[in-house]
């Protein structure tokens, strides 16, 4: 299956979220992303990630960016690039 980013970085925030037993109130608090925001990268709606937001993902699981793109569903094989 085919990805967009959008959607490989959802996914890989409901895996962490799950993983750590964190809720979504929490990440938002720990990582700096407003609620409305944090909600349309969960569900899809955003179109597009910026580094910035990464970081502050990154942030909110008290992680290294590398670390957080350091999972299969960001395999560039499966992702839609374009």
């Amino acid at each position: 299956m085919v990805l967009t980013i959008n959607d490989a970085v959802a996914r890989r925030v409901t895996r962490l979220l799950k993983l750590n037993k964190m809720t979504q109130y929490r990440l938002e608090q720990e990582s700096g992303i407003i609620h409305g925001a944090m909600d349309r990268i969960l569900t899809g709606q955003n179109k597009t990630i910026t580094l910035t937001t990464l970081y502050k993902l990154a942030r909110g699981f008290n992680m290294s960016v590398h670390e957080f793109l350091e999972d299969e569903v960001f395999d560039p094989n499966n992702l839609e690039i374009d």
